[in-house]
């Protein structure tokens, strides 16, 4: 009988409204979602954790902001599951050493005069001579020269 001149696809209304990237589920928050909310009425928990794979239909995508400022109903828990893949942010400890090696790295002279080993104070028979520095650059002098 009669086929339409027009497949499917021409006949497919084009909407710019589906996004391939996940969005916040709260009312008028159009950022991306980083976290997936689900309720465990069972339990009186909400428990909040990683993004989804998929999206579930009784859970709620949430964005950065909105997983941050999550309250639960009095006498629930919140339970929030961290993302055993994400960086971790940085400790005090990470900063103190990172403090550390900056320290080490400003006091280049007496690095030299340790590796020197302390006889004549010069450098070794293959080593470069530092001649001039500016900043955290160096100017260093072959020792053929």
């Amino acid at each position: 009988m009669g086929e339409s001149r027009r497949g499917p696809l021409k006949s497919a209304v084009p909407s710019n409204v589906v996004s391939p990237v996940r969005r916040c589920s709260r009312t008028a928050c159009g950022r991306p979602a980083v976290a997936t909310l689900t309720y465990v009425y069972a339990d009186s928990t909400a428990v909040l954790g990683p993004l989804a794979t998929y999206a579930e239909p009784h859970c709620y995508d949430l964005c950065a902001e909105h997983s941050e400022r999550l309250t639960a109903p009095r006498g629930w828990e919140v339970v929030r599951l961290s993302d055993a893949g994400a960086p971790a942010r940085p400790s005090g400890d990470d900063l103190e050493a990172l403090a550390n090696a900056v320290r080490e790295a400003a006091r280049p002279q007496e690095r030299a005069a340790e590796a020197g080993g302390g006889k004549g104070g010069g450098a070794r028979g293959g080593d470069p001579v530092e001649i001039g520095r500016r900043g955290h650059l160096r100017v260093l002098r072959s020792p053929e020269n």
